[in-house]
């Protein structure tokens, strides 16, 4: 398996790096002038070239490539434009929502879709699986912003269980709590567990399927263990197999798919973050937040080939 590990770790550096290269590239190439829309259009031509200066603007592409790199490595990252702060310091305050929010949509989306993909997986052509299916393919087709709409005008607006939006904080200096805090996120992880559920209810399902038609499991249900023991000691394990790849890549695509529903509830997170720099042209956060949420792709990916190897005795056997 160390073969297998440092292939895949080799991948990962060598993205990270492309990934870097890209990002810098995409933002280089944007229209417009930084310090030209934070002066506005009035200012001289002699104030815009000294901001630019100051911004360290004026110096060749390459050359910020190298420093925004070596920044990186050494654990410093340069200051926003608009705010004036290490861009590190304003992710970090806004993963404090960003990354609860992923993880409480993922403890949703697990329970949910393992539940009813197993459910379905167990009858088969019955009433319970045909409308597991069906309530899954809604699942997928509705938008996460739309359902969040929906559930703001029921439980905020027509039951008033909870408030429409905002984020009182995780302590009670700030007004909230723990409680306070993990219940203003409850419906946004509602709306993005929901398509994410379905995709992996069906992904279980059709897992599940598969492995009960191995030779392996026909032989235990002949040695006279039931259905249940056979489905819970023999197949699940190996089902659990692309199971695990699709969870990883939903945890990702949660992080990164947080960014609409965060402003539909208006959470102070990575997401209004990224539209307030978009808004205000401060490429440093824009540029620092992409190759953060790119690095979380990578990462994920890389954990769940390591998870990959270990559930999978066939990658241990081929490293023999």
């Amino acid at each position: 398996m160390s073969v297998f590990l440092f292939k895949r770790l080799a991948t990962f550096l060598v993205t990270l790096a492309v990934a870097s290269v890209l990002v810098f590239a995409v933002l280089e190439l944007l229209p417009g002038n930084v310090a030209q829309v934070m002066l506005g259009e009035t200012a001289t031509p002699e104030s815009i070239a000294a901001l630019e200066k100051k911004l360290g603007l004026d110096r060749p592409p390459l050359q910020r490539y190298a420093f925004w790199v070596g920044g990186l490595l050494r654990g410093q990252t340069a200051n926003s434009f608009s705010y004036d702060t290490p861009t590190a310091e304003l992710i970090v305050e806004r993963l404090q929502v960003t990354v609860p929010l992923a993880a409480l949509a993922m403890a949703l989306t697990t329970a949910l879709a393992l539940s009813l993909g197993i459910f379905a997986a167990a009858r088969h052509n019955k009433i319970g699986d045909v409308g597991v299916m069906a309530l899954s393919q809604v699942g997928i087709a509705i938008p996460s912003f739309w359902f969040a709409i929906l559930l703001i005008l029921l439980f905020a607006v027509k039951l008033q269980w909870v408030s429409a939006g905002g984020f009182p904080g995780w302590t009670e200096d700030d007004g909230g709590g723990l409680f306070e805090g993990i219940k203003s996120l409850v419906l946004p992880a509602i709306a993005l567990a929901l398509v994410q559920a379905a995709i992996l209810a069906r992904v279980t399902r059709s897992a599940v399927l598969e492995v009960m038609r191995e030779d392996y499991v026909r032989t235990a249900r002949a040695k006279g263990l039931s259905r249940r023991a056979t489905l819970w000691k023999h197949v699940l394990r190996n089902a659990m197999i692309p199971v695990l790849t699709i969870m990883g890549l939903q945890f990702a695509n949660l992080i990164t798919g947080t960014i609409v529903v965060e402003n539909v509830f208006v959470l102070p997170g990575i997401g209004r973050l990224v539209f307030q720099a978009i808004a205000n042209r401060d490429l440093v956060v824009v540029r620092d937040v992409v190759m953060l949420l790119v690095a979380v792709v990578v990462v994920v990916n890389f954990v769940v080939d390591v998870l990959y190897a270990m559930v999978d005795p066939r990658l241990k056997a081929s490293d023999a």
